[in-house]
């Protein structure tokens, strides 16, 4: 899943009961476990059930929510992949098969039911899923939402070119039974899915090979509903309003700037084993000044008291935010890089004189990150605590945030690119942005290379950086475990994707090797036991042979909130607030 920031060190990019009691929550400050970023724990609980209760939390209050983002990347269910729009609406708005609950004890994601009444039944080889959908779920619209409905967002999902932002790509048409063929709803009206089918109250998903960890990806958005009159669910309508079947429903949405969310009164709580809703209403806002809203949340005065800034206290503010009692600090299973577009290195020489470039340290300074909180040092592209990763330095001798001018401007001259020109984004309306895109060009020019920043904006980053015909050749970009496997990470980077027909997906380097694409193929098909091993050997030999990405910091987050905020804690499956449980103690 990716992140989504316009700052140049950025992108812009799981034991029921009756009624479950989540205790009275509050902070969850802690300091960032290194060792385990991409371990979001693999807990389950098929059985939960709602409604759930928080122990003395108090109905009422608007929570506004701040980020520094130009809230630009989509919202249909369908489309959705990046963190901030997952975390929002799948806590507050959309629904899918199964969901993430947060637990106190563990600190850790557990995924429970949604609209399944379990976490699905799967036969002997895992290529068959059976998810039986619960009575007394609703639309907004106070329809009840039905197994076909469920089946037909999830055929959705296939329909790569319509939806080129979604996991579809990734997941539904390489799993899915003639997901490779089919091309989706709308691409191919009269095209036959042999994947999804409906028998009364169950949808059945047929897989063109194992997927033991469907559970996991069934908690997408994209793995939800969606109405089947095609007067309702065009793509172009219904990504501007997209009908809720959770306890919120928007009530307002201006693309870039801002979001209301307001009760769903269609809603039935004893339906959820993990959402409550006490809050009235939530307003999003987003394109401000990462300074600016510290500010907001450190004077904790009037509306800032039931406020959440949802992106990182810049570093200058993180002490003054600690000593308050109002900082969340948790882990994040992502990674940031440079995505190097393959279509115009001449060799790998480039990705190597470029880590030794970098001026990390400076960088980290002009964005505001605080080392070792969202700012670690990398070595692989995955992030410590996936399973099956071993620690390997994709450049010979490059030790943590070291730069080099020096022996990175010898590599250009030595593989004789010396002046080779990088072209770059930064959002002339980001203070962070201006400050780091000065630093990069600065340690760019020291090592040899001509260095060209190219203008956008907040709002349009995303789309100019996803142009795949755009003026750039280095696009800053963020990403995240889906869930804890390699899987999740090779497949998503670096698998190849047709620039005409979807552009770049999620593979912002353009990397194309057919060879490499028939040995993640192979991945898929060893023993499960084997598999994980196997995802970091073949991230190695990527690295070292091609290295289309320069591998920046892992995250974790530092996030604050006003004095009235209660239950918030850090999701760390997305570096995200823990919405499901937040609410307003007035007093």
């Amino acid at each position: 899943m990716a992140v989504a920031t316009a700052s140049l060190l950025a992108l812009a990019a799981c034991g029921g009961g009756g009624d479950d009691d989540k205790g009275s929550g509050g902070d969850a400050s802690s300091t960032v476990d290194t060792e385990n970023l991409g371990n979001t724990g693999n807990g389950m609980d098929p059985t939960r059930q709602g409604p759930v209760t928080i122990d003395g939390a108090k109905a009422g209050g608007t929570v506004t929510l701040l980020t520094s983002t130009g809230w630009t990347t989509p919202i249909d269910p369908t489309d959705l992949y990046y963190t901030d729009t997952n975390a929002i609406m799948s806590s507050l708005v959309t629904r899918a098969l199964t969901q993430y609950d947060y637990d106190e004890d563990s600190g850790q994601m557990i995924l429970v039911p949604d609209l399944a009444t379990d976490l699905g039944q799967h036969n002997d080889d895992y290529t068959e899923w059976t998810f039986t959908i619960r009575d007394g779920a609703k639309w907004e619209t106070g329809a009840p939402v039905t197994a076909d409905e469920v089946a037909f967002g999830i055929q959705r999902s296939m329909d790569g070119k319509t939806f080129p932002n979604g996991p579809g790509l990734y997941y539904s048409n390489p799993y899915f039974l003639g997901g490779e063929d089919y091309k989706g709803p709308y691409t191919d009206p009269n095209g036959q899915q042999q994947a999804v089918s409906v028998d009364g109250n169950k949808v059945i998903v047929k897989m063109a090979k194992p997927f033991p960890d469907f559970p996991y990806y069934a908690s997408f958005p994209a793995m939800g509903p969606i109405p089947t009159d095609p007067a309702v669910n065009d793509p172009a309508k219904y990504a501007q309003h997209p009908l809720s079947t959770g306890p919120y429903k928007i009530e307002q949405y201006t693309i870039g700037k801002s979001l209301t969310l307001v009760r769903n009164d269609q809603w039935d709580p004893a339906t959820d084993p993990a959402r409550t809703a006490y809050p009235d209403s939530y307003v999003v806002k987003a394109g401000g000044q990462e300074a600016q809203n510290d500010q907001i949340l450190l004077a904790d005065s009037g509306a800032g008291k039931t406020t959440i800034n949802y992106s990182d206290v810049l570093a200058q503010n993180y002490r003054k935010m600690n000593d308050t009692g109002r900082l969340v600090v948790g882990g994040s299973p992502c990674t940031y890089f440079y995505a190097l577009d393959q279509r115009q290195m001449p060799d790998k020489s480039i990705a190597e004189a470029l880590t030794w470039a970098i001026p990390y340290n400076d960088q980290i300074v002009a964005s505001g990150l605080i080392p070792g909180v969202n700012a670690i040092a990398t070595q692989n592209v995955m992030p410590p605590g996936i399973p099956g990763r071993e620690p390997y330095d994709p450049v010979e001798g490059h030790g943590p945030f070291q730069t080099d001018p020096a022996k990175a401007k010898q590599i250009l001259t030595d593989s004789g690119h010396l002046g080779f020109e990088i072209k770059f984004l930064f959002a002339t309306d980001s203070d962070t942005s201006v400050a780091s895109k000065d630093t990069l060009l600065k340690g760019l020019e020291a090592a040899g290379f001509k260095a060209t920043p190219v203008a956008s904006t907040n709002a349009k980053f995303v789309a100019d950086r996803d142009d795949v015909n755009g003026d750039i050749n280095l696009r800053s970009y963020g990403w995240c475990s889906d869930w804890p496997s390699g899987s999740t990470w090779v497949p998503t980077l670096f698998e190849s994707t047709d620039l005409n027909e979807v552009g770049f997906g999620t593979n912002e380097s353009a990397f194309n090797n057919p060879e490499i694409d028939q040995k993640i193929s192979d991945v898929f098909t060893l023993p499960a036991d084997e598999q994980p091993k196997a995802w970091n050997d073949l991230e190695k030999e990527i690295m070292t042979t091609y290295m289309p990405v320069v591998p920046r910091y892992y995250t974790g987050v530092a996030i604050a909130h006003g004095s009235q905020i209660e239950g918030m804690s850090v999701d760390n499956t997305l570096g995200m607030p823990t919405f499901r449980d937040i609410w307003v103690n007035a007093g």
